[in-house]
């Protein structure tokens, strides 16, 4: 009796301290303690601004994170996302030239130009047996060779009913956080409820016994990273349509390859692959979001901002390999 009432507490202890629920606990607490922080500087924080503020400010970022998701979940990752991002905002801008009526050809160009990106990472990674690390980060240097070549700043124009996109919104919640909502349930729906995220999950647990299971993981590996590298486009277009131009440093300054990665992690993933998913990225960057509006708020240096977001990411981590650490040796 006393063994069955320790498994059930140690069982809900389990449920409670999942990866998804703390970052989701973590992300009130900053909001609470956030509160507090701007009322004693004479500021108001829980407003109308600020929640749309941190919706348009984590859209972009949640978009990006969303693919990175399935790349880290698979074993994989990829560093080309900021670069791709902002080939993205130029090829929509410029192919558009502000004209509505080539807002069409403009966003399959940037799919077209964003599924190949994402083909030849995945080629190199599965068929090439290069590390994703190496692969994304050698196309991420010729994407960055090519905007060095061809544009000398923004480009292109967004016409007017395009950057409705970046600027409208429904009530409180702004159309971007609407299409972010919309990838990111595209992706759980991929993830939970199709043959693939099954197997996304069994190549990033251990590639080898998914190969050996049938499971075609080279096609994995390929799907997943086209799919992260349409994320990044989808971001590219968001971008474009807020700055009514393309420009050839809006991904990097934005630093969306290292901050989504930092998001998937924050949400509880592990870099290694196998264990993570959506809900969980979905709180982490809220929680980038909302640290980055306190932050503007009390008008905290840059320094020091970077300081706490690299200590929350550090905690977050050790956290969740002390659980996953404790876990095991219960089950030993």
């Amino acid at each position: 009796m006393t063994q069955n009432v320790l498994a059930d507490g140690r069982a809900r202890f389990g449920a409670l301290v999942n990866p998804t629920s703390v970052v989701f606990l973590a992300l009130a607490g900053v909001i609470l303690v956030g509160w507090a922080l701007v009322a004693v500087d004479g500021g108001q924080f829980l407003t109308m601004e600020t929640v749309v503020g941190v919706q348009q400010r984590s859209a972009a970022l949640g978009i990006v994170a969303v693919g990175q998701t399935l790349a880290i979940l698979a074993g994989s990752l990829d560093l080309s996302v900021a670069y791709l991002i902002s080939l993205a905002s130029l090829v929509a801008a410029v192919t558009m030239a502000g004209q509505d009526s080539n807002i069409v050809l403009a966003v399959g160009a940037v799919m077209g130009v964003s599924a190949l990106v994402g083909l030849v990472n995945g080629l190199m990674i599965s068929k090439l047996r290069v590390h994703a690390f190496i692969a994304t980060l050698g196309i991420s240097l010729i994407i960055k060779g090519i905007l060095g070549d061809l544009y000398d700043g923004p480009a292109g124009r967004v016409p007017e009913s395009f950057q409705h996109l970046g600027y409208d919104r429904l009530g409180p919640v702004p159309v971007s956080a609407l299409l972010w909502a919309a990838v990111a349930l595209v992706a759980w729906f991929l993830l939970r409820r199709t043959k693939y995220g099954y197997r996304v999950y069994a190549v990033g647990g251990d590639v080898e016994v998914a190969r050996l299971s049938g499971i075609r993981t080279d096609r994995v590996i390929i799907i997943t990273h086209v799919l992260c590298s349409l994320c990044a486009g989808i971001a590219g277009l968001l971008l474009a349509s807020r700055l009514g131009a393309g420009a050839p440093t809006v991904g990097t300054d934005g630093g969306y390859d290292l901050e989504s990665i930092a998001a998937v992690v924050l949400g509880g993933a592990a870099l290694a692959g196998g264990r993570g998913g959506v809900a969980g990225t979905v709180g982490g960057v809220l929680l980038l979001a909302v640290l980055d509006s306190v932050f503007n708020q009390l008008e905290v240096n840059s320094f020091f901002k970077d300081v706490v977001r690299g200590v929350v990411i550090v905690v977050a981590v050790a956290v969740y390999a002390r659980r996953t650490g404790l876990i095991g040796r219960r089950r030993t």
